[in-house]
């Protein structure tokens, strides 16, 4: 069997590897576009005052820079993405539209897809997930890493291509029906492993959600597989950032490591519990909610699209779509609220005119660009007040709307990161309404009343409520 776990590791490499590029790439094309942007506004800056050392607020009179230009080249360069992206999928490979994971789980559970596991499949939905999320959709990359990590498994242990006409004379004998749904099970668990950076919640997330054949030599195999794409990720990531060497090789900080870094812990009493109940019940109904607005999207998107006799029209249309989506997430949603001077909240989805104070400043920081850093910035303990009703109520309704209308759309992207933003949102507001009832507690008995904590129990809630997991959800949580 040594040949078998050689090969389980040098997948889980590769997928490392590549999860490693796809988030490389994804920063690059952020700092890109916000470089880009930056040209057009000559303005003082300075970092906010609790947000974090990664979001930048540009101060303006209207004056000093061209604002509409700011935006429009900000919302440019997220159409062109965006075009690009969903185009990859709609012309060059439809097998990659749009998530990946429910195909995976049809194809490991016995049935039969055409051109799920070909080359042109896996360059589309690299190229579609990496132009999807930079573009800043609410969107993240989860699900096209389990359908790329599913990619590789199949293709390094067949080592065989009738598209490239590769036929390697090595590891013939997984050259069959179960080794080849082995390995791709394997590779599918890396995927997910690695974003979350939980290989037990990767080999616990496709027991519990994606295959049904199991036994105990395929689960110590794929937790290899997960263990060594997590690895070869956080090795390479220790050093590199967007492609600049950063020094320290090797050193695997605990801060970049955690997904949702989270520095403070608190001590529970016996009434979060309580609260802890009602957020799980609060999940459930949100999350029902979520999946039957989202069939009845699906149904009306699919009757509109097949009412459209031209094949290549209707691909234009739902082209069209996604560009309509995005257009709607880059538009303002509060402008001009008052007098006195606006601001710009660059690293975020979109350019937002607010006044200057800090309940908008905390509202354009719950839109940032990366959805993995506005999570970090709901979780972060000790900020009681960072976040008013009025931007935490409408930040909700835009993300709960737009992710349900944008799940489904012609890109390649996953909807984790869009479930978690949800529920951290929502579990935010109540920890905050427990602030407004008791006030910001200094005691130690009374510090598990921190918004930040209900957050992190919010997101889990709505993601599960959506996609009904549980130990695994619970595993990559506190991963």
């Amino acid at each position: 069997e040594w040949d078998r776990w050689l090969l389980m590791g040098l997948i889980g490499t590769a997928i490392g590897m590549l999860g490693f590029l796809i988030h490389q790439i994804i920063d690059s094309l952020i700092k890109l576009k916000w470089d880009l942007v930056e040209k057009y506004l000559q303005v003082s800056k300075r970092k906010t005052r609790s947000m974090g050392a990664n979001l930048v607020i540009y101060f303006s009179t209207g004056q000093d820079g061209n604002i509409h230009m700011t935006w429009l080249c900000a919302l440019g360069s997220g159409l062109g993405m965006v075009v690009l992206s969903s185009g990859s999928v709609l012309f060059f490979c439809p097998a990659g539209s749009p998530s990946g994971l429910p195909e995976i789980i049809g194809y490991l559970n016995g049935t039969s897809i055409q051109h799920l596991f070909n080359i042109k499949t896996f360059l589309g939905t690299f190229v579609s997930c990496v132009l999807a999320v930079a573009s800043g959709l609410f969107r993240g990359s989860e699900g096209p890493m389990i359908h790329l990590g599913a990619l590789l498994g199949c293709g390094l242990s067949q080592l065989q291509s009738d598209t490239l006409g590769i036929h390697l004379p090595i590891f013939t004998r997984f050259r069959n029906s179960a080794d080849k749904h082995s390995f791709i099970t394997a590779g599918a668990g890396a995927g997910i492993a690695l974003v979350f950076r939980a290989p037990i919640g990767g080999l616990l997330f496709m027991l519990e959600e994606v295959s049904s054949f199991w036994d105990i030599r395929l689960a110590w195999q794929t937790f290899f597989c997960c263990l060594m794409a997590t690895f070869t990720t956080d090795l390479l990531s220790s050093s590199l950032y967007g492609f600049v060497y950063r020094g320290h090789f090797g050193f695997f900080e605990a801060e970049k490591r955690i997904i949702f870094w989270v520095k403070n812990l608190l001590d529970m009493n016996v009434l979060a519990f309580v609260l802890t109940i009602l957020l799980g019940m609060l999940g459930g109904l949100l999350g029902a909610l979520f999946v039957s607005l989202n069939i009845k999207i699906n149904k009306l998107r699919m009757q509109f699209f097949n009412s459209i006799p031209k094949l290549s029209l209707r691909k234009t249309s739902k082209l069209l779509e996604t560009v309509l989506i995005l257009v709607i997430s880059c538009v303002p949603l509060v402008a001009n609220l008052g007098s006195g001077r606006n601001f710009l909240a660059l690293d975020v989805g979109c350019i937002l005119s607010f006044p200057c104070s800090s309940e908008q400043g905390s509202a354009a920081a719950l839109l940032v660009e990366n959805g993995k850093q506005g999570i970090t910035y709901l979780f972060k303990r000790g900020t009681h007040e960072e976040f008013g009703y009025t931007s935490l109520c409408t930040a909700l309704a835009f993300y709960f709307i737009l992710s349900c209308w944008t799940a489904g759309s012609a890109v390649a992207s996953g909807l984790v990161i869009p479930m978690l933003y949800t529920g951290a949102l929502y579990g935010r507001i109540i920890g905050l309404i427990l602030v407004s009832i008791f006030g910001v507690q200094t005691n130690e008995y009374g510090a598990w009343i921190d918004p930040g904590l209900f957050a992190a129990i919010g997101a889990a809630s709505f993601f599960s409520g959506v996609s009904r997991l549980t130990i695994s959800l619970t595993v990559i949580m506190v991963s």
